[in-house]
């Protein structure tokens, strides 16, 4: 986004406490997918725009658990909402809650039947867990596979070691697609996913085309290819949120969740605006 003076004056957010606070127009948006107070036990204390706002801090900024600033809730208890959430697939509803609405916004249906798949990836830390060594991009680390609807709007993710090639994340990335989206029919993608084995690892979870684009061997330079481009601009928008910029989980689990975050933000923010 080139940034002109109709783009600043909508991406500046001077008024808020922190540049990644909501605002009140946003935290509407997801007000209602949040769970309620339970009527038996303790009564909440603790006001969940602010977990939110918390989780939206560490996704911008990028900072540790414990260099969350004293004015939100304690981290332990940010960190006890973000577990839950993450485990309950809340995260996950409320991405897919907003891409919906975002997709009536444009006029287009909700339900989406095309998308575009594409895979990234990036280093882990000593953290642990699980990682493999991409031989094609000469990383070690983990690979985020995502699927976008054509307008770019993250679809379904799926979190892996690096060692696993695009052609083999794929099915189950599709998978998960379908089952949160069951008129998905056609995805786009790049050469890394052409052949017989991804077609033959989809034959188990319905029909579907995959049309293969390929740059042309006598395009010189930079060229935009059409479809293709899409995905790749949803990793750039992700990639505005620096707890993005490596994979410092130790589980796929919150390394997925940290993707939802991330694209929570991107959708709030797309919305408030309309």
């Amino acid at each position: 986004m080139a940034w002109t003076e109709i783009t600043r004056r909508q991406y500046e957010r001077r008024c808020a406490r922190y540049a990644s606070d909501l605002t009140d127009a946003e935290w509407a948006l997801i007000e209602g997918f949040l769970p309620a107070a339970r009527r038996l036990g303790r009564p909440r204390k603790t006001s969940l725009r602010e977990v939110v706002n918390a989780l939206l801090y560490i996704a911008s900024s990028g900072c540790a658990w414990r260099l969350l600033p004293k004015e939100f809730p304690p981290f332990s208890t940010v960190q006890k909402y973000f577990y839950r959430w993450r485990d309950e697939g809340l995260l996950e509803r409320i991405s897919h809650g907003l891409v919906a609405a975002a997709r009536e916004k444009a006029g287009r249906e909700a339900q989406p039947t095309a998308g575009v798949i594409d895979s990234q990836s990036v280093k882990t830390t000593e953290s642990g867990g699980i990682c493999g060594f991409d031989a094609g991009k000469k990383i070690k680390g983990r690979k985020r596979h995502i699927l976008t609807d054509t307008q770019g709007f993250l679809l379904a993710a799926l979190v892996h070691a690096g060692d696993i090639q695009d052609r083999d994340g794929a099915p189950a990335v599709l998978a998960e697609a379908r089952f949160r989206f069951p008129w998905m029919r056609h995805v786009f993608a790049d050469g890394g996913y052409a052949g017989d084995k991804l077609r033959q690892g989809l034959t188990n979870i319905g029909d579907w085309t995959i049309e293969i684009i390929k740059r042309s061997d006598a395009a010189k330079g930079f060229h935009v290819l059409p479809r293709r481009w899409v995905v790749e601009r949803t990793f750039a928008w992700l990639g505005r949120s620096r707890r993005l910029a490596k994979d410092w989980e130790r589980t796929i689990e919150s390394a997925l969740a940290w993707l939802f975050i991330a694209h929570i933000r991107i959708l709030t923010r797309r919305l408030a605006r309309l």
